[in-house]
């Protein structure tokens, strides 16, 4: 009985064991962030500084601080290693992270790059090879999309559908999710955006069909569906010009031939026109449909059960270009487990949603508030120089006035000064 009871325990146990999450990276930017993290120097004086942040609106000060771009038209580069470089062969792989684009952001990326061990960080740019990239991009009303770019045999894959990104300036929790069937899904919010096949979303592999190159279209194959009817003829009293003179338009009275030349009417549509005239259609008796080209296997194809994996990931970072700065990065987690992420999401980026929409809604409220005093505060000084410049009229006004008498006296005057000396 004791053996048994020992023996379910340790099944039990070992379950448990298996059933743990394997975390191989998770960086929720506290204290000690910048002694984990290397930042790029590579493009020297165009390269943006991050700053330790949680922005303008947060639910806490402190835990939902993260990295914020700081600086306009600026390329920003850092990236953190892992304690030790992971394979994903048999495993799920999890990329996930928030974005905050509080900024209202015009033109620039949010996405994450996963590399491999041997990234040079501090000479890391947009050409250093990378496993895959992973988050937002935005510019302009055109480009709001979800970039999922997978390397395979050196070159970058990019998703052949458009996942729509989040475009307002809250936080939302990003999720690539990639399994060892070779499937996908990307959500948002921790909710499912896409899913599928890596095999039918990215070109990894040749097509399995191709078009037989030795097959032609015959010669006798009609794909014509209908044809003129050669019995129909067109009517005698078909062809009408498109436009007439004008029967109720009358020469001008005062036309003249000699100055303005011969004149004519005004044309206006024939009522009677009818158009082009074509013969009716009938079916084509010989109508065979559209012509298929045939399809063999493809012999350059060839089936790959581990397009998914990748032998020797070893550091995380961010590769970007922003026009308008201000994007804060946090809550950044790699994992084997898509419970353990959800859960760690709502965790983070869960808790913390409601108080942000919250302050939000506060620093809105607070900044229309400000731009109402603003403009009542303009009002008043307009209404005010309307004012002082229509009292500065009336003295003008008076001033003139008082002038004109002085004039006038003066004239009467001189008027009396000459009458006396007459």
């Amino acid at each position: 009985m004791k053996d048994t009871v020992l023996t379910f325990a340790v099944a039990v146990l070992t379950i448990a064991v298996a059933a743990d999450p394997t975390v191989y990276f998770k960086e929720e930017f506290d204290d000690g962030w910048s002694s984990r993290w290397v930042e790029s120097t590579s493009k020297g004086n165009e390269q943006g500084k991050f700053k330790w942040t949680a922005g303008k609106f947060y639910n806490d000060p402190e835990k939902d601080k993260g990295l914020q771009t700081s600086e306009d038209a600026r390329f920003y580069g850092i990236s953190a290693k892992f304690d030790k470089p992971f394979t994903n062969e048999g495993k799920t792989l999890v990329i996930q992270f928030t974005v905050k684009h509080e900024q209202e952001i015009d033109c620039g990326g949010g996405y994450i790059k996963l590399f491999p061990s041997d990234l040079d960080q501090k000479n890391m740019h947009g050409d250093s090879p990378y496993y895959i990239m992973f988050g937002p991009d935005i510019c302009g009303y055109s480009t709001k999309k979800v970039h999922v770019i997978f390397n395979y045999k050196g070159k970058n894959l990019l998703t052949k559908k458009e996942i729509r990104c989040k475009d307002d300036v809250l936080s939302h929790l990003y999720t690539l999710i990639v399994r060892p069937d070779n499937t996908y899904e990307v959500k948002i919010d921790n909710k499912k955006e896409e899913s599928g096949k890596l095999e039918d979303d990215w070109d990894f592999l040749a097509p399995k069909k191709i078009k037989d190159p030795d097959a032609k279209k015959p010669e006798d194959w009609d794909d014509r569906e209908k044809l003129d009817d050669p019995d129909d003829t067109k009517p005698e009293d078909w062809d009408k010009p498109e436009h007439i003179p004008d029967p109720d338009a009358k020469k001008p009275e005062d036309w003249d031939d000699e100055m303005d030349g011969e004149w004519e009417p005004p044309m206006i549509d024939n009522p009677d026109y009818k158009g082009e005239w074509k013969p009716k259609q009938i079916a084509n008796p010989a109508y065979k449909g559209s012509w298929v080209h045939p399809e063999i296997d493809n012999p350059e194809y060839s089936e790959d059960a581990f397009l998914y994996k990748y032998n020797d990931i070893g550091a995380i970072g961010f590769d970007l270009w922003q026009v308008k700065s201000g994007t804060i990065f946090d809550n950044m987690l790699i994992t084997d487990d898509e419970k353990y992420a959800e859960k760690f999401g709502e965790e983070t980026w869960g808790a913390m949603k409601g108080g942000e929409q919250k302050m939000k809604d506060k620093h809105d409220e607070e900044e229309k508030t400000k731009r109402d005093e603003e403009e009542k505060k303009r009002k008043e000084e307009d209404d005010k120089k309307e004012d002082t410049d229509d009292d500065d009229d009336e003295e003008e006004e008076e001033e003139e006035g008082d002038k004109d008498k002085e004039d006038q006296d003066m004239d009467e005057k001189e008027d009396q000064t000459t009458k006396d000396e007459l």
